[in-house]
């Protein structure tokens, strides 16, 4: 099963379009160690979600101990929710070769997260794992997104007029979306270019970080980040839920937060 069905039946299975960014940070969690705590929250959440989000950054901060905790995570996921590793690589083409190997065959998670910024030999190792899905960031939440991604782009010019990088982004995406496993990354936080990347890309999973703490418009993502038949989007959400609690009911706090999340989202499809 290739990660756009493995999704697809997840979101249908739990009813469900709630990823859940596991992004372990011990200033926040309670007292107990990263194995334990990502298994409590997988335990009490994995009925309500679509899928699960590590964020390298958290597991690489805490060296081996974290590297160990990751993988352990990855395997402790029940096989019918995909894993989404939230790493952002993008290098030169031998580079990113090795980058590919190490997220998909070794760590084993079902899709990533790339940066295009060095063109397509830097996404081709991704997306040549024809059963793997490959987000790639295209409007990202952060509130410095636009330093670069408003840049106009004489490259990629539209009836004569340059269009924003994030678009061309997109627009590239769909050339290079062969083989049906390439999604976007699109931020909550700026509801107009989401609309704007959905027209562009009607057919094209979305991963849509910027629920929740960052501040974006929940009800807005929903209804212009879901494709026609509401589905094919992905709203992540990792600090509300999973410290909804620091005490020792963690878990059951995450699931009730997750739920909420989850009920919400589907209140406005």
């Amino acid at each position: 099963m290739d990660f756009a069905e493995k999704l697809l039946q997840a979101a249908r299975r739990n009813k469900s379009l709630l990823c859940l960014g596991l992004d372990p940070d011990p200033e926040l969690m309670p007292k107990t160690g990263i194995i334990e705590f990502n298994k409590a929250i997988i335990d009490s959440t994995s009925d309500l979600v679509c899928a699960y989000k590590p964020n390298l950054a958290f597991y690489e901060a805490l060296g081996r101990d974290g590297f160990t905790a990751l993988e352990e995570t990855v395997k402790y996921v029940p096989d019918n929710i995909p894993v989404i590793g939230d790493a952002k690589r993008g290098d030169v083409g031998h580079t990113a070769l090795a980058h590919a190997r190490a997220l998909f065959e070794v760590l084993g998670f079902d899709a990533v997260t790339v940066n295009p910024y060095l063109g397509r030999d830097s996404i081709e190792p991704f997306i040549a794992h024809a059963d793997k899905g490959v987000f790639i960031l295209c409007r990202t939440s952060n509130p410095g997104a636009g330093d670069f991604q408003d840049a106009a782009c004489a490259a990629g010019q539209t009836n004569g007029s340059p269009q924003p990088l994030y678009q061309l982004v997109a627009r590239k995406a769909q050339e290079w979306n062969k083989r049906n496993n390439i999604g976007l990354v699109v931020g909550a936080t700026y509801p107009q270019e989401l609309r704007e990347i959905r027209q562009l890309c009607p057919q094209m999973h979305l991963l849509i970080p910027g629920i929740g703490a960052q501040g974006g418009s929940l009800e807005w993502a929903v209804r212009h980040g879901t494709d026609g038949r509401g589905e094919k989007a992905i709203f992540s959400s990792s600090r509300q839920i999973l410290y909804a609690s620091r005490g020792s009911d963690f878990a059951q706090a995450a699931r009730q937060a997750a739920d909420e999340v989850r009920r919400q989202i589907n209140s406005f499809l």
